[in-house]
């Protein structure tokens, strides 16, 4: 087994974790706080998905740039937008960027003022990364074949 194969592994369970811990928040927990109109369902989950959820997140990003320095994509290249696998790598970095801005929109702005008249907008946060995280899913599997 090589070492791109290890990170590959490691990658995918992490993605399991992150895009899976994302999934269960939309399907199941996302419907029953709005119809209860209880925040606390949404914050009770985040709360204990948290510490799992953001390791995952790391391990993603430390073994995705890894992944991609093996493949030859180096950070001179992100952004050009030029081969096939630079594509996905630099498409998932700006998802990767769009994550952030809506993590630190959901942390400044939703959370401390979410009330049970306003969990659009958290739920806007939450379907939002989880489709981001699909697309990251989608795009990472186009590498098998060559990138997009």
């Amino acid at each position: 087994m090589t070492l791109h194969h290890i990170l590959l592994i490691i990658h995918l369970i992490a993605a399991t974790i992150w895009i899976g811990g994302h999934l269960t928040l939309s399907i199941v927990f996302l419907p029953v706080a709005l119809r209860k109109k209880e925040p606390l369902i949404i914050l009770n989950f985040e709360k204990k998905f948290e510490p799992l959820g953001i390791s995952s997140l790391i391990a993603l990003i430390i073994t995705g740039i890894w992944m991609a320095y093996d493949f030859g994509i180096t950070y001179q290249s992100w952004f050009h937008f030029s081969g096939s696998l630079e594509k996905v790598v630099s498409i998932k970095l700006v998802l990767l960027m769009l994550t952030f801005v809506l993590a630190l929109y959901t942390q400044i702005y939703v959370i401390p003022n979410l009330t049970k008249y306003n969990l659009n907008k958290i739920a806007f946060s939450i379907i939002s990364v989880t489709v981001i995280g699909l697309s990251m899913l989608i795009l990472g599997s186009t590498i098998r074949y060559g990138g997009i």
